[in-house]
């Protein structure tokens, strides 16, 4: 039932020997299709053998999922925004999808928007604490740890530190703080996340609470996750047994340093913001946005931005058209567009040809709202986002004719 916990593994030989964790997540996705829950599942598998360029597929053969087995920690794919294009037109697809936190906020986010059905979909969450850009990461490999980048067969981040294995089975590693201080390590809005544990999914799968490398810590976060655990038991495709209460503690006490480090980052991130009056802040910002060149990067990376006709193109008359950088308007559409639902995935400015920091600025807004309105964007499915359940008093109170 809903909130089952569990330590599982793999009965599968083949997936167990290509696993890091027990297989339970490749395992459960083949059993997705295999029993027919799902037509097919989206997972993130190596290009051609390349760690650093992790490709979304979308596997409906059983026999192909093995290759999607294994974490990626140097890639960070827009798994929301795929989900939102394989099932556009074709509602009735049902798919099985691995996610992290963000991508499974992002999902409920859209799904909220109509966008996407919850009930086409398993989501298979994974405990995540942060993912590296690709390109940093192989420099960084070079650079700080002396090391050919294509020698990397695994990373593992926990305990705040960076843990590479090679080809010959050494292992290497740095605490991330000292990555980070060197403008390498995590991406910089996955510092500053505080949702480790993805909950809000159906299935939330991980490490932590777990005592050997060969098992999983598994929670039934809903109820169809909690019935499609039992069904892959059933089948004989996972073995699980009970963690003891000390696996329970350890998972949560994983969880809290996790926060914790989150936090101190975003104290760090925006205690220089927090001091300047708001004429200081508007002239750091504005600097920022004339360094805009308005590539529509960051409106087409988000997977919350979902509208056929966008009032930011240069036929909608909303913006003038040619300049660059744009009409002060353009950023400030963008960002008042996203900020309830920002889901603090980063795709934004990863893509952002002149590195503007756009998540920054993004989530200290989404912070002030939820100050206001109480709002997590992407946690729970049947809350509405604050502008999309305004009441007539509140209409009546702003001046606005609620007779409409």
């Amino acid at each position: 039932m809903k909130g089952d916990v569990y330590i599982a593994s793999s009965t599968d030989k083949e997936v167990l020997e290509k696993a890091e964790c027990g297989g339970v997540v490749t395992s459960l996705l083949k059993f997705a299709l295999e029993s027919k829950r799902a037509d097919a599942v989206l997972a993130v598998k190596a290009r051609d053998g390349n760690r650093y360029d992790g490709t979304p597929v979308l596997i409906s053969q059983p026999d192909k999922v093995i290759e999607t087995a294994g974490t990626l920690h140097c890639t960070s794919p827009n798994i929301a925004r795929y989900v939102k294009e394989y099932t556009d037109g074709a509602s009735d697809l049902k798919i099985a999808v691995v996610v992290k936190p963000c991508d499974a906020k992002a999902i409920i986010e859209l799904a909220k928007r109509t966008q996407v059905k919850m009930d086409n979909l398993i989501l298979i969450g994974l405990n995540c604490t942060g993912t590296l850009p690709s390109v940093k990461a192989k420099k960084m490999m070079k650079e700080v740890f002396g090391i050919d980048p294509t020698d990397v067969v695994a990373e593992d981040i926990d305990d705040d530190r960076l843990v590479i294995t090679l080809a010959d089975g050494t292992q290497k590693e740095k605490t991330l703080m000292e990555l980070e201080e060197q403008e390498y390590g995590r991406r910089e809005n996955c510092r500053r996340c505080e949702t480790n544990i993805p909950t809000m999914a159906d299935i939330a799968c991980g490490k932590w609470g777990t005592s050997d490398k060969g098992t999983t810590f598994v929670e039934a976060c809903t109820e169809k996750g909690a019935n499609f655990i039992d069904a892959a038991i059933s089948a004989g495709c996972i073995s699980i047994r009970q963690p003891n209460p000390e696996a329970v503690q350890l998972r949560r006490k994983k969880d809290d340093a996790a926060i914790q480090s989150a936090k101190q980052w975003q104290e760090r991130d925006f205690s220089s913001l927090k001091q300047m009056s708001s004429d200081e802040r508007f002239e750091y910002w504005f600097g920022q946005f004339e360094r805009c060149i308005k590539c529509y990067g960051c409106r087409d990376a988000c997977p919350i931005c979902y509208c056929k006709d966008c009032n930011l193109e240069a036929d909608r008359g909303l913006v003038p058209p040619g300049e660059v950088p744009p009409d002060i308007m353009f950023p400030m559409v963008r960002i008042t567009h996203v900020m309830d639902s920002c889901v603090n995935c980063g795709q934004c400015q990863d893509v952002c040809a002149m590195e503007l920091p756009l998540s920054r600025l993004i989530f200290m807004l989404n912070r002030d709202l939820y100050d206001i309105f109480k709002y997590e964007p992407g946690v729970d499915i049947g809350q509405l986002p604050p502008l999309r359940t305004v009441t007539e008093q509140e209409l009546s109170l702003s001046g606005v004719d609620v007779a409409f």
